[in-house]
């Protein structure tokens, strides 16, 4: 199976934006109305949770509408206000040197992956990252060196709230440090369970425990991966390995000392690398995120992807996902 990673700039939702939503249109409509129209909430229900939780982006999220083609079920899907269900793996974790440095393994089905990243300068705010749902973001990093990533949470609740990759989205429009994307976490709703890490230029992080039943827990964390404070989906823990994943990495970050290359390179190894692509949870990239030099890089094994506000070309890479242990890295 191949993938092909796109890299896109756009600095206003425009031609090149509205060209991806009509090509994605078609698989994000039949994911969004599988449980039932009737199961999602109303296009009124999703700009007022905008309005009280987002307010900032509403104008954004108007224009995004428009270029989507005006639309009720596309309005709806764009607002991620209460979506479908879905489940990722993944590891974080924040080097333990002097310069920030958040690095990041996505572990998920690459048929449902959008395989962009996009970098906007949407609301005049710099923004790049890994695309989802082409609003949202799984990871990214604005021109104020805010970078972040999620994980899946390990629980099986589902609430009211807004899909993650919106939230990701929201801080980086509006948070410039680590205690301003601190005051997001608590107070906004999500539909699941997601562990957010964030660094900023100052190296400050912190990791928030977001859930749908209860209030966010804010810790000093340095490591996520697919439970909170404690296993509480016993079964989903055993089949991605979450506890030794995590212990994992602990370790490395205690008893470790190593330089950043060889931090990020642990990432493309077991038994943070993943080659369960047939089950959906194979490790589809290495993030790093670099705030102090505002750029971000993208890795698999045998090939580095780099990206920068002050350096960003718009081109491609072509990966095979073969089931064996490492993805092979093809031209573009």
């Amino acid at each position: 199976m191949s993938l092909t990673f796109r890299a896109l700039s756009e600095d206003e939702p425009g031609p090149i934006w509205s060209g991806l939503f009509a090509d994605y249109w078609p698989a994000y409509s039949k994911w969004w109305s599988r449980e039932g129209l009737s199961g999602r909430p109303t296009y009124t229900e999703c700009r007022r949770a905008l309005a009280t939780h987002m307010p900032e982006m509403l104008g954004l999220y108007d224009a995004l509408c428009d270029q989507a083609g005006g639309g009720d079920m596309e309005a709806r899907f764009l607002s991620f206000y209460c979506p479908p269900r879905y489940l990722a793996g993944c590891s974080q974790a924040v080097w333990p040197g002097d310069q920030p440095l958040i690095v990041r393994n996505y572990d998920y089905d690459p048929d449902a992956f959008d395989a962009i990243v996009l970098k906007t300068k949407w609301m005049g705010r710099g923004v790049m990252g890994t695309s989802d749902g082409l609003f949202g973001l799984v990871d990214g990093i604005n021109d104020a060196g805010l970078a972040l990533s999620l994980t899946f949470g390990g629980r099986r609740e589902v609430g009211i709230g807004f899909g993650v990759p919106l939230i990701l989205r929201y801080i980086l429009q509006t948070c410039t440090t680590v205690p301003e994307a601190e005051a997001v976490l608590k107070r906004m709703p999500c539909h699941m369970s997601y562990n957010v890490t964030v660094l900023d230029t100052k190296r400050r992080f912190l990791t928030a425990y977001l859930a749908p039943d209860r209030p966010a827990i804010i810790t000093h964390s340095p490591v996520a991966t697919n439970h909170q404070e404690r296993v509480e989906w016993s079964s989903h823990a055993r089949f991605t390995a979450t506890v030794e994943r995590e212990r994992y990495l602990l370790q490395r970050l205690t008893l470790h000392p190593e330089s950043q290359e060889r931090f990020i390179g642990a990432f493309l190894k077991p038994p943070l690398y993943s080659t369960a692509f047939s089950s959906g949870f194979g490790t589809l990239y290495t993030a790093a995120y670099r705030p102090r030099d505002r750029s971000m890089e993208l890795h698999w094994p045998g090939k580095t992807w780099i990206k920068s506000f002050d350096s960003f070309e718009n081109d491609a890479v072509r990966l095979a996902l073969p089931g064996r242990s490492t993805p092979a890295v093809q031209p573009s």
